[in-house]
């Protein structure tokens, strides 16, 4: 699915404008949040003109789709990069879970944008970019289903990867306070802590 419609037909061309305009977006998103930020700001940051710009894109949500598409998809792509189905061990289990903190924490601008300003998504950009979500969720429920066999309830695996996914987010979105009482290998040393007792306390 591509919702957002175009005037060129060189792909490879949509492709190198679009990275050049979410990296631009980016940096601005992180100054000024998406509402500040003006369309000319961004073909500015972007490197091109205005009129170019919307040889792209259609209005200034469509750019803002373009960027929570690209951090999704660079967290989906590195989080597949750690997952091996075939290994069922409580270590990669555990290896998995500090990738994604790591990932986080790398990511944690990008995350907190995204959170911040997803809701200015039209509905139907907003499911898609809510589906990728849904999608790496469900990539953690395989992980926990594979390392823990037919111990775990569906339901008790979706909240487990739910946690999981959110404990990860929360080093960027409560910073203010945790980065001040912990380091991140604290940090991930204790959510893991914790985790690992919840699935051996009956």
């Amino acid at each position: 699915m591509d919702p957002i419609s175009t005037s060129i037909k060189d792909q490879q061309l949509i492709e190198k404008r679009r990275r050049q305009m979410i990296k631009g977006a980016i940096t601005l998103f992180k100054e000024k949040g998406f509402h500040r930020t003006t369309t000319r700001e961004i073909a500015k940051a972007s490197g091109f003109s205005i009129g170019t710009l919307y040889e792209y894109i259609r209005t200034k949500e469509d750019i803002l789709f373009l960027v929570c598409d690209a951090i999704y998809q660079q967290v989906q792509e590195r989080l597949v990069a750690q997952i091996d189905l075939t290994n069922s061990s409580v270590e990669h289990f555990e290896k998995v879970i500090r990738s994604y903190f790591y990932l986080m924490d790398d990511m944690q601008e990008e995350v907190v944008i995204m959170y911040q300003e997803v809701k200015s998504l039209k509905k139907e950009t907003k499911e898609y970019v809510l589906q990728k979500e849904r999608d790496m969720v469900a990539m953690l429920e395989r992980v926990i289903d594979t390392c823990f066999p037919g111990t775990i309830s569906l339901l008790d695996r979706e909240l487990l990867a739910n946690n999981i996914f959110i404990q990860g987010q929360m080093w960027g979105f409560r910073r203010w306070m945790l980065q001040k009482q912990f380091t991140l290998e604290d940090y991930i040393d204790r959510q893991i802590y914790f985790l690992m007792h919840s699935l051996t306390v009956k």
